[in-house]
């Protein structure tokens, strides 16, 4: 038992779109303390959202809700076997999580098809805000994975 109590930091919202889901996003992306370069390439995929007509925070929260999971397996290990146990995601975990897949599908594109980052973080948040690509197959897979085990739920601890 812990002797002090802990109390959650939450982290600033995004200056520019005054936007939670933005900086956190910001902060996923980021590599080696590069806060600003992170923010030059979100900025740039959210402003090329306004050029399209479309609501840039809108827009990003739609492709997180049809990103993040509802469910997710943990392993439980019980009597010297081990149990796939589906449970319910929480909120901040489902931010995560959807943050995550979006920027892992991002990085996987291939350099060929796309010259800079922006460019493959752009597709793969306008693919997920229209319930296609590769951080939406991900969460397909997680959702059938609980999905299948669904016999095991009366395990969880």
């Amino acid at each position: 038992m812990p002797r002090h109590s802990y109390k959650r930091t939450q982290p600033k919202k995004d200056p520019v779109y005054n936007s939670f889901e933005v900086s956190k996003l910001i902060n996923y992306l980021m590599i080696g303390g590069k806060k600003t370069t992170s923010q030059t390439i979100v900025y740039g995929v959210l402003e090329r959202f306004k050029k399209e007509n479309m609501e840039p925070v809108e827009t990003l929260e739609k492709a997180l809700s049809n990103v993040a999971p509802e469910h997710e397996v943990k392993p439980r290990r019980l009597g010297g076997a081990s149990y796939l146990v589906p449970i319910e995601v929480r909120k901040e975990r489902k931010l995560f999580l959807g943050l995550t897949w979006i920027v892992e599908a991002a990085r996987a594109k291939s350099n060929k098809e796309f010259r800079t980052f922006q460019e493959k973080l752009y597709t793969e948040l306008k693919d997920a805000a229209l319930n296609q690509g590769q951080a939406v197959t991900k969460r397909a897979q997680s959702e059938k994975l609980a999905e299948q085990n669904k016999a095991f739920s009366h395990l969880k601890w």
